[in-house]
């Protein structure tokens, strides 16, 4: 049903209004972290207490902005792949049965057919809608055959919607909001609930097999794209992983936000380098 003009604007959830502060701080230190800004200083740029400041960022972060300035740093991304390197096959093999905010959730995949890539999903039922994550608004979509999309964005857009009809214009759409808040509920719990999440995977061949190698690097951790091209045993280029990475419909679930550059550099992120780095430190407190 279409919102009444004069239906009030709903309030941000505490966790979206949390999050909002701890990617402004984090996107300040980042910009500003060769100076190493204490958390006076910080807390100065943010408009905010530093009692404040230190109590949202430590409770949704896990760590202090203090802690999470020496996480960022170069040095900090260089020696962790560094450490994945040298236990390749022991950690990134362990999949999701190590600490982590997947720790519980089991993920299986069903890759499209060629056929239902090419009609745009013709055949196939889908739901969608709007709904609240740790890491801002978020819009989710599946079929009974799994999660097929899932987007942060700072507020509703039209124009995800669009995307969304056009890349599957052959598929049912039907929007369900209340679904989509479970769903998303279920996606970010903490604790998170045991059981098993489906995805429905739509990419080439070599697109599904990086995807799938990159749900075996396990939470908080760091690979490179080469590193991750071997995990998935593909002889392909760094380049051509980045490039599925790219095609990646799916944030979070498919974490793309764990794979940096050879160098240390954090690279982008489809969703924002400020919520790449939040996902991360978020992981990796758990």
């Amino acid at each position: 049903m279409p919102t009444s003009p004069t239906t009030p604007t709903k309030s941000p959830s505490p966790d979206h209004a949390h999050y909002r502060l701890v990617a402004d701080a984090i996107a300040y230190l980042r910009e500003h972290q060769r100076e190493q800004p204490d958390l006076a200083s910080l807390a100065r740029a943010m408009h905010t207490s530093e009692s404040h400041l230190q109590r949202v960022f430590s409770s949704w972060a896990g760590v202090s902005p203090k802690r999470f300035l020496q996480i960022i740093t170069r040095r900090y991304a260089v020696e962790a792949l560094r450490d994945d390197a040298s236990v390749l096959d022991a950690s990134l093999h362990a999949g999701l049965s190590g600490p982590g905010r997947l720790h519980d959730l089991t993920l299986s995949c069903d890759a499209m057919t060629p056929g239902e890539i090419a009609g745009r999903g013709k055949g196939i039922a889908l739901e969608y809608g709007w709904g609240d994550s740790p890491f801002g608004a978020a819009f989710v979509a599946w079929s009974d055959r799994g999660v097929c999309q899932l987007s942060f964005h700072e507020a509703k857009n039209p124009e995800v919607l669009r995307a969304f009809e056009d890349d599957w214009q052959g598929a049912t759409r039907v929007e369900h909001s209340a679904a989509a808040s479970a769903l998303l509920q279920r996606i970010f719990a903490n604790p998170l609930e045991r059981g098993k999440l489906h995805l429905l995977l739509r990419g080439t061949n070599f697109q599904v097999k990086v995807w799938e190698a990159l749900m075996q690097v396990a939470p908080g951790r760091l690979v490179s794209y080469q590193q991750l091209g071997a995990l998935a045993g593909t002889g392909q280029a760094h380049r051509a992983v980045g490039s599925a990475m790219a095609r990646n419909r799916i944030a979070y679930l498919i974490p793309c936000h764990r794979v940096i550059r050879q160098g240390g550099d954090w690279g982008n992120y489809r969703w924002g380098l400020e919520r790449k780095l939040a996902l991360h430190v978020w992981e990796q407190s758990a």
